[in-house]
């Protein structure tokens, strides 16, 4: 997929975690994750500038997605842990799941496509084959999906959190 797609499908993957954050009162957490979401959507292709590595290669598996998930842990962890430790695990466990499901969703959009992606390194290829990454009405069709969650998100989020208060 090209960057409007990978940018719906991040927010798409990252929609239930804002509503969540949302529905507990952490609306600029919310804010914050999403643009780190959106910064980080296009991380796996940054393989098409690097001499000497394949595109759609290591930067596009689940160790990638789990080592960028881990490093966003840590920051995350480190800066919490000036509140304690109980703030250093919830916002470990933050800095995670934006990381390890942003690029997980980069992965995911890949397998839309008739190249496929190679997840596992262990030389097997998925493909969907449901649209060529330059389809430009699939790309567009994911940034509006993932447009719409994130809406949808932040509306549940306020509701629960209206009802719980």
């Amino acid at each position: 997929m090209h960057q409007s797609g990978h940018y719906g499908a991040a927010l798409i993957v990252y929609a239930p975690t804002a509503g969540v954050l949302v529905a507990f009162g952490l609306e600029q957490f919310a804010f914050i994750g999403g643009l780190i979401t959106l910064g980080l959507a296009m991380a796996p292709d940054l393989d098409m500038r690097a001499p000497f590595v394949e595109h759609r290669g290591i930067t596009h598996t689940v160790h990638f997605a789990f080592l960028v998930g881990v490093l966003l842990a840590a920051v995350f962890g480190g800066i919490g842990f000036t509140r304690g430790i109980g703030t250093a695990a919830l916002t470990a466990t933050y800095g995670f799941v934006i990381g390890f499901g942003t690029i997980s969703s980069h992965i995911a959009a890949d397998a839309l496509t008739p190249m496929g992606i190679e997840p596992f390194r262990n030389g097997r290829r998925y493909s969907l084959d449901v649209v060529k990454a330059a389809n430009p009405i699939g790309n567009y069709l994911l940034l509006a999906l993932g447009v719409v969650a994130v809406g949808l998100a932040f509306v549940v989020g306020t509701t629960v959190a209206g009802t719980v208060a």
